[in-house]
């Protein structure tokens, strides 16, 4: 079940959005078992947490140049999904260092990075997808 899940998720998400995720995911489960005393998987309403924050890396104007949501000009979080986000990455942030040591310096790196301008064409994750399957047809 879990690898039919990686999988699943290796075909949507690739490259700087997978490892976004992986890091938002981790985040997701350290708050997740703290507060809902979930000890493997996700409950309910952080799974569905999780899988809007896959959609949304998905649909990223950004694409594979998607700076840190912090820093980016485009908020896409609708307002209950964002602070329920916010509170899961103030908890999960510091934590993160112990937990998953390679994710959180690599987040901070990432985070130093400049913001790009915001495409005027379709970069997103999924709308490469669509014109890859569009192309194999």
């Amino acid at each position: 079940m879990i690898l039919q899940s990686q999988q699943q998720l290796d075909e949507i998400l690739s490259g700087e959005l997978l490892k976004e995720f992986k890091t938002v995911h981790a985040m997701i489960k350290i708050y997740c078992r703290k507060h809902h005393g979930v000890l493997h998987g996700l409950c309910g309403e952080c799974d569905e947490l999780s899988q809007y924050a896959k959609t949304k890396l998905d649909r990223c104007v950004f694409g594979q140049n998607k700076p840190t949501c912090n820093r980016c000009p485009v908020h896409c979080y609708r307002p209950e999904p964002k602070e329920t986000m916010g509170a899961v990455m103030r908890f999960s942030g510091p934590r993160m260092l112990l937990k998953h040591p390679l994710l959180a310096i690599r987040h901070l790196r990432h985070e130093k990075k400049q913001v790009p301008e915001v495409p005027k064409t379709n970069v997103s994750n999924r709308h490469l997808r669509k014109q890859l399957k569009s192309g194999k047809s």
